[in-house]
């Protein structure tokens, strides 16, 4: 997978070449950004239905407590995940020591931010302040997506939401059941 140098960012994908490329910023893409975005997008996502139904289920502290243990699983698994699955020898990905740390601490971050609303007993006022903090968590991504790895703004926006509107449909219908 290339990646399109800093000029070649503000064209359509379409319109890049592989003339554009620049070494050092495919390694930093590799590297540091790519495993920083899978955490974040994992962290995000797949803690949603959890929390989410926690919440429904249970209240804010039960949220809250599953919300943390989600992260934390999530990071501790994903950190192994990228960790294990490449020493980075044959793909030039760097290190799996620092790209297990990259993606175990974003992954950690995507799954802690709209937990700490639930910090609010009040579950109603906590689920509101949780839906604007993941809405705000998926525009970071999409934002990360189009700046490193030239996704269009819109197509990233859609991508991204619909994922988080998948996983987080699950928690409220398991929630609610």
């Amino acid at each position: 997978m290339d990646v399109v140098s800093e000029q070649a960012l503000h064209l359509p994908p379409a319109e890049s070449n592989a003339a554009t490329f620049d070494p050092e910023r495919r390694r930093l893409v590799l590297q540091r950004v790519q495993p920083g975005l899978i955490g974040l997008i994992d962290g995000t996502i797949s803690t949603l239905a959890p929390i989410f139904a926690a919440a429904y289920l249970a209240g804010s502290r039960a949220a809250l407590l599953v919300g943390l243990a989600s992260a934390l699983g999530a990071a501790i698994s994903m950190a192994l995940s990228e960790g294990l699955s490449d020493d980075g020898s044959v793909t030039g990905r760097g290190s799996s020591l620092s790209r297990g740390v990259i993606t175990g601490g974003a992954t950690f971050l995507g799954g802690t931010f709209h937990t700490l609303p639930f910090l609010i007993s009040d579950v109603s006022t906590a689920l509101a302040v949780a839906y604007v903090v993941v809405a705000v968590e998926l525009v970071v991504i999409a934002l990360v997506r189009r700046r490193f790895m030239a996704v269009p703004l819109p197509v990233s926006l859609v991508q991204v939401t619909l994922g988080g509107i998948l996983v987080a449909v699950v928690g409220v219908l398991v929630g609610h059941a």
